[in-house]
């Protein structure tokens, strides 16, 4: 029974290529936030993360994913019935499979664990058939997996499968107690042991008193023959009581497993020991049972190591990771938030372009409701490849910047995106540059951490890729800030990378044109304002010459701090 392998999140892994986004981007952006509020349950949350800080440009897998998505969100049946498989394949879900290999050598314990793999295994496939038999599925992902799944299910060796496991853990389970003989000599000392029976009823405590007459009180009551009478009552031996103390240690050490499979072991015991040496004795006729057990055992789950069990098994997160989203996304869009299905673009032709419509900060969802969001739009193309961002202060302009570096994170996570149309080339990477932190720039001062950072980020940097920047080179003075930004922005223009740059040097958008549009780059730096209107904050970002001196004229007049204002009239002595 051997399979293709699956992925519903992967496809083509042998011919996919993916980077990681930095800690320090995956922050910057709000994404950690974000991944802790769509998880349901704590460990949930690092899945979320491995899946969408692995980027690829290739925009097949993008569109993949996002075809994957699309059919899960409009088959709220399929989530929750997978959530419901969660709870009956609980070694799936929190401890995966262990990689093995023809030929292992594996104890009892882990022939016990892998008959539990196979259980889930089981559930997985036919849970996974009776969600998506009869859907009407449009997504490549999920047809193959229906596909793949319903050839599994109906080969015979699935069912063989389903009836031995079924069979083994019916048994074990039916398991209760084990019945020990144990022969003595005249002091009471154990001498020899061994298993009479494997039985299906517990031993139930009984009276002790009653116990101990009905074994050792007249000799007229003692049973002449060592056959079992079939009674379940017990007594109890520890050390309080006293009485064959080591036998009951021996009985309490030996039931180390259930299982019908048991066969009858007999340990000598040397007299000279008496009962010092029981528990040691114990152990070897207990390794000796279960050594036969697990020779069952192999001899049986051997006939399946073909079975590709860690294939199913790495579906379950997969499966997880887009339930969870699909939740939060159904959840968010009936308290009226937009979200679109992203469009990446499959035959590109020309630079790395971006077309969003619409479009908003998933932190706002937070502290606003939707109809007091202002949505924006935004457009890389073959012409626009850097905006200089500028604006006042609380303006927004950091809002935007992290929006659209979410949009590239979801999208090619096959996530519906926070806006109202997004056509996009998927990004190779997501590169962002904010503040430094205090503590990271003691050896080389503010400046010095800022320069080295920026500079590990252009190396890496290709015309794939998207790059932020939120006030840098903003630490020094504005002559010695203003010279390096416009290097940098220079540099970036030449290399086409797509990059916001949201500074408070309204100079340097100022300049472009005499500055920094110069070279032979086809691309252009433009000038992107966060725009006021009569001296209050819109949140709209607009093509436009920075406002500048503008903006600050209007506060100076709103308060009345203009040199007119001051010098009208002369301020009352009190």
């Amino acid at each position: 029974m051997k399979q293709t392998k699956l992925s519903i999140l992967f496809p083509r892994q042998d011919e996919v290529t993916y980077r990681e986004i930095p800690e320090e981007s995956w922050h910057d952006l709000g994404m950690d936030a974000l991944t802790e509020k769509v998880a349901a349950q704590p460990q949930e949350e690092p899945l979320l993360r491995r899946v969408m800080m692995s980027l690829t440009a290739d925009p097949a897998v993008a569109a993949f994913r996002s075809d994957v998505f699309d059919d899960i969100l409009r088959h709220p049946e399929i989530r929750e019935r997978l959530m419901k498989l969660l709870d009956k394949v609980k070694m799936f879900y929190d401890y995966g499979v262990v990689n093995r290999h023809e030929g292992d050598e594996t104890g009892i314990w882990d022939l016990m664990h892998r008959l539990e793999e196979y259980h889930d295994y089981i559930l997985t496939v036919e849970a996974i058939r009776e969600c998506l038999s009869d859907k009407d599925l449009v997504s490549e992902g999920l047809t193959t997996l229906r596909d793949t799944v319903e050839q599994i299910y109906q080969e015979k060796g699935f069912a063989a499968l389903r009836k031995d496991v079924e069979e083994m853990r019916v048994a074990a389970s039916e398991i209760r107690s084990l019945t020990v003989g144990i022969n003595l000599n005249d002091r009471f000392e154990a001498i020899s042991m061994g298993l009479v029976s494997v039985n299906a009823k517990p031993f139930v405590k009984s009276s002790i008193l009653k116990n101990f007459l009905a074994s050792v009180s007249p000799r007229d009551e003692i049973r002449k023959e060592a056959d079992w009478s079939g009674s379940y009552n017990y007594y109890p031996a520890n050390t309080e009581v006293g009485l064959l103390q080591s036998v009951g240690q021996f009985v309490e050490s030996s039931v180390i497993l259930r299982n019908p499979l048991a066969a009858m072991s007999l340990s000598r015991i040397p007299a000279a020991d008496g009962t010092a040496n029981v528990p040691r004795q114990m152990d070897s006729a207990a390794s000796m049972l279960t050594s036969r057990i697990a020779r069952k055992l192999r001899d049986t789950l051997g006939q399946y190591l073909n079975v590709s069990v860690k294939e199913i098994a790495d579906l379950i997160p997969e499966l997880v990771f887009y339930t969870r989203w699909a939740e939060y996304i159904e959840k968010k869009q009936k308290a009226g938030w937009k979200f679109c299905k992203p469009q990446a673009r499959l035959n590109r032709q020309g630079a790395a372009c971006m077309k969003a419509a619409g479009l908003y900060n998933l932190k706002l969802i937070a502290t606003e409701k939707p109809e007091n969001v202002v949505p924006n739009d935004l457009v890389f193309d073959p012409e626009k490849r850097v905006y200089v961002l500028t604006g006042a202060n609380r303006g927004g302009k950091t809002t935007v910047t992290q929006a659209v570096g979410q949009l590239f994170i979801l999208a090619q996570s096959g996530i519906p995106v926070p806006a109202e149309s997004f056509e996009y080339d998927p990004a190779d990477r997501v590169l962002t540059h904010f503040p430094a932190d205090e503590d990271k720039t003691l050896d080389l001062g503010r400046l010095g951490e800022e320069c080295r950072r920026f500079r590990e980020l252009f190396v890496s940097c290709t015309p794939e890729s998207l790059l932020l920047l939120n006030e840098t080179f903003s630490t020094t003075s504005f002559e010695e800030g203003y010279f390096i930004a416009a290097d940098a922005v220079r540099a970036i223009l030449g290399r086409g990378t797509r990059t916001i740059y949201n500074t408070h040097m309204h100079k340097l958008a100022q300049d472009l044109d005499t500055v920094i549009n110069t070279g032979e780059a086809e691309g252009k730096a433009v000038s992107l304002v966060a725009e006021t209107r009569e001296g209050k904050h819109s949140f709209r970002v607009v093509i436009a010459p920075p406002e500048g001196q503008s903006f600050a004229r209007d506060i100076a007049e709103k308060y009345g701090v203009t040199y007119e204002s001051l010098t009208a009239s002369v301020p009352s002595e009190n």
